[in-house]
């Protein structure tokens, strides 16, 4: 829908794109009226980022929350007493077949990985490494491995592309023999 001025004579235009015929109203049968939106939104900190007043130009983090026609920001600990929301650590283990030797996954992800690091045996119940600090490579048998980590989009990311390793390494193993 849509107003037309044509040689001073104001037309609304109400066309909707289907075989019907289009309907036309000049400007005498149209009332004449004006909206005003404020587009300026205002956030409310509160809770723990309200403790402290920002300085002009600091940054600071928190969750944007619109409730009804509100907004506030919190931090992140204060998310479950303002709203319905809760957050969660999820960890996460995959075990994945491979009955290569242990040493020889921790040499090839050295190759690949900037860092791998073993875990002393007291901590990890056997032979293990972590890569890049988020991702823990176990020993568990002479045919199985298993991979560690909590879920977040960077581990998650190293922990696809170890895996991903992985079955590369088991496939070129398997094509040796």
């Amino acid at each position: 829908m849509f107003m037309a001025d044509i040689a001073g004579v104001r037309v609304l235009y109400t066309g909707d794109y289907s075989r019907e015929e289009d309907c036309h109203l000049c400007a005498a049968e149209i009332l004449q009226f004006s909206l005003y939106f404020n587009s300026e939104k205002m956030a409310k900190t509160i809770r723990r980022l309200a403790e402290k007043t920002p300085e002009v130009g600091e940054t600071f983090s928190g969750f944007l929350v619109k409730k009804a026609f509100t907004y506030q920001i919190m931090a992140l600990d204060d998310l479950h007493v303002f709203s319905q929301l809760s957050t969660e650590n999820i960890s996460q283990r995959i075990t994945i077949a491979y009955s290569g030797a242990f040493g020889v996954l921790k040499h090839r992800l050295k190759q690949i990985f900037e860092s791998v690091e073993s875990l002393p045996d007291e901590e990890s119940e056997g032979p293990a490494f972590r890569v890049h600090e988020r991702l823990t490579v176990k020993y568990e048998s002479e045919k199985h491995i298993s991979l560690h980590w909590r879920s977040d989009p960077i581990s998650d990311m190293v922990s696809d592309s170890v895996i991903i390793s992985i079955l590369l390494i088991l496939i070129l193993i398997t094509s040796y023999c």
